[in-house]
């Protein structure tokens, strides 16, 4: 199903305060559409969508948990006051946690989920009524380990096969039972330069990181914005998102093999500099890129 060129989409997106989110974000607005973008760090949403306006764009920030249906409803509601109609929704917001699975708390396993898998739940169906009105698409972000796994990151792969799940089964009530001119998108990234490891609690001993190789932010960017103008079912981005998948699927004991290789690969040898990251919180640093292991 093919849809409207981006230059005339009213595109909401979650977590647009950095990485991903905020890539997209840039992209899309150069590209002429009309924008709706939600995070927790309202100062700094604020600030992009001065930039992006500043620029000869039009964006709207909404300060919201996705976690919570209510914030998501009024995530909704601005973006229908503001331009009328939505087109394509993204919903992007996540965070992780590095640790062992038996070291990590209840609380912060289910907060994680709140926002991962509810926070896609919550943006899917609020999303539903307005892009059946428009014959839009919905553009949930998994990850390579929405089918792959990855050690001490363990409740983040589980949430990510959660999305996976439920991305699947609501494309097939909502395009092949219902016949809804809804198109529905799984995205999966690679690992991914962006601050995700600098945002996520953290109960190892040593600052985190995603092993290499990564894969720049905009590569992902760019494969959102063209599935919310010709849709596929799903995408891999990167080449490793397309082995690790592969091999999970085809050679499962193989993907354990090289999944346990990473455990070694997750972290700098220093210090944590932030061991609670953004789980609870949202951040403010605004940016797209991540900082390293020495930046300070």
């Amino acid at each position: 199903m093919k849809h409207k060129p981006i230059s005339e989409q009213v595109i909401v997106i979650t977590g647009a305060s950095s990485g991903i989110g905020l890539a997209t974000a840039e992209l899309a607005a150069q590209n002429g559409a009309k924008l709706v973008l939600g995070a927790r760090s309202g100062e700094t949403l604020d600030a992009i969508c001065t930039q992006i306006e500043a620029a000869g764009g039009s964006a709207v920030s909404v300060t919201v948990d996705v976690g919570q249906r209510d914030q998501v409803d009024a995530l909704a509601t601005a973006a229908i006051n503001a331009f009328g109609r939505i087109d394509t929704w993204v919903n992007n917001a996540g965070v992780s946690i590095y640790g062992k699975l038996e070291d990590v708390s209840d609380a912060d396993s289910r907060r994680l989920f709140d926002t991962n898998f509810w926070g896609v739940v919550n943006g899917s169906l609020v999303a539903l009524p307005h892009l059946r009105a428009t014959g839009g698409t919905l553009i949930n972000v998994g990850s390579e380990v929405s089918d792959a796994v990855v050690p001490l990151q363990g409740m983040y792969s589980a949430s990510k096969h959660a999305v996976k799940g439920f991305t699947d089964a609501l494309r097939v009530e909502v395009a092949e039972v219902d016949k809804q001119p809804i198109s529905i998108t799984l995205v999966q990234p690679t690992a991914v330069d962006t601050p995700y490891p600098q945002h996520a609690r953290n109960y190892m001993d040593q600052e985190p990181k995603l092993p290499t190789p990564q894969i720049q932010p905009e590569q992902v960017a760019q494969a959102i914005v063209d599935a919310a103008e010709k849709p596929p079912r799903d995408v891999k981005v990167g080449a490793m998102s397309k082995l690790n998948t592969f091999t999970a699927k085809i050679a499962p004991r193989l993907g354990d093999k090289m999944s346990a290789m990473q455990a070694d690969r997750q972290h700098y040898d220093e210090p944590p500099r932030n061991p609670e990251g953004t789980l609870w919180r949202g951040g403010a640093e605004g940016r797209v890129h991540g900082s390293g292991g020495r930046e300070a």
